[in-house]
């Protein structure tokens, strides 16, 4: 489980390479099991095109993460990585409003090429592969289709659905798959068909986590990706926000997970792998973990102390949602591993490194 080497007993050495490891879900991961297994090697790789990821290499540095400047779409790159036990698939062009107005041909590849040439890597080294992939697999239309009730401050989800996999838990792996639903999501779903048939085709040890919002400190947050530190980050450096789509009501909702519950999850997960093989589950704060931009508003403001105008607007995005929460029962039936962090844990925590981190990031969060 979690934590065995820091408490002191021993375990076999592990090489892991985390893909992405320098944003910020592959970074914190990869400083997160450096800490926890000593004895394992950690090697992060990442091209850097992110911008803020490189705030990230001093702290991999300091916690022994060896740094690999490289890039998932070129196989060259990969192969010249070798002993490896295991493979955590982090990279990614995660916004949802990629090749929106422009060419798709850079999250197509990270996305889609990039995971293969990951399970190439994975086949050759006999390598466990833990794929991070996204609620964003399930389709657009028919999750803007879920009946939910407006309250004061959100949108909840109703008890009476007519669409399977949908209840008032949230979205499971049982809700239906045919439709559009965002060219990122495309290409994550389209990864997760390829580990299918290589774990059958060639008997690799897969575990694929379909992740919700997740968020905490060194995320590099965005409008499009990210919003709970943008929103965070419009507080604390007293920039303006905006509510889109929905009436400007803000009451859009979305569950959160804290990044280090996450990487608690992918701990177990590398700890175990015969366990996890084949498993493919919903990852995210759930139900009780969800919040609304309004909401968000509310204790942003609490916690920063500062008050910023929020504007509204009716203007809608592509892949704009009401309400999506992850529904964790398949998850939550296989391990027992639970969030600990509570969504104002992670508001908090994100406070608290914006503030000590202030000036580098001023220019980086603009």
């Amino acid at each position: 489980m979690p934590g065995q080497a820091a408490n002191g007993s021993s375990e076999q050495r592990k090489c892991v390479l985390v893909t992405g490891g320098a944003g910020f879900i592959g970074a914190n991961l990869s400083v997160a099991l450096a800490r926890s297994h000593p004895g394992w090697e950690l090697i992060a790789l990442d091209n850097l095109k992110r911008r803020g990821s490189e705030l990230n290499l001093p702290r991999l540095r300091d916690a022994g993460v060896a740094f690999v400047h490289g890039d998932v779409r070129q196989p060259a790159d990969l192969c010249e990585l070798d002993g490896l036990d295991a493979i955590v698939e982090c990279s990614a062009e995660p916004s949802v409003l990629a090749g929106v107005g422009s060419s798709p041909d850079y999250a197509l590849h990270t996305n889609l090429s990039g995971a293969y040439n990951c399970l190439e890597l994975a086949r050759r080294e006999s390598a466990q592969l833990v794929f991070l992939s996204t609620s964003r697999v399930y389709p657009v239309a028919a999750l803007a289709s879920v009946r939910y009730v407006e309250t004061a401050s959100r949108f909840d989800l109703a008890g009476d659905q007519e669409l399977p996999g949908v209840s008032a838990a949230g979205i499971s792996e049982l809700f239906p798959l045919t439709g559009a639903r965002t060219l990122y999501g495309a290409t994550k779903l389209a990864a997760e068909l390829l580990i299918e048939e290589y774990a059958t085709a060639y008997g690799l040890r897969c575990v694929v986590d379909r992740c919700g919002v997740v968020a905490g400190p060194w995320q590099m947050g965005k409008v499009d990706q990210g919003v709970f530190t943008y929103w965070m980050a419009a507080h604390t450096l007293g920039k303006g926000l905006r509510y889109l789509g929905f009436n400007g009501s803000g009451k859009q909702v979305r569950d959160v997970l804290h990044v280090d519950d996450l990487a608690e999850l992918v701990d177990d997960q590398l700890c175990r792998p015969g366990a996890w093989a084949g498993v493919t589950a919903n990852v995210g704060g759930g139900a009780e973990r969800a919040l609304s931009l309004r909401e968000t508003t509310e204790l942003c403001r609490e916690i920063s102390g500062v008050s910023v105008a929020v504007d509204a607007s009716s203007e809608s995005r592509p892949g704009d949602l009401p309400i999506y929460v992850s529904d964790c029962s398949r998850l939550a039936a296989h391990t027992d591993w639970r969030p600990r962090r509570s969504s104002l844990d992670v508001l908090s925590d994100i406070h608290g490194w914006l503030t000590d981190h202030r000036r580098e990031l001023r220019t980086v969060l603009a």
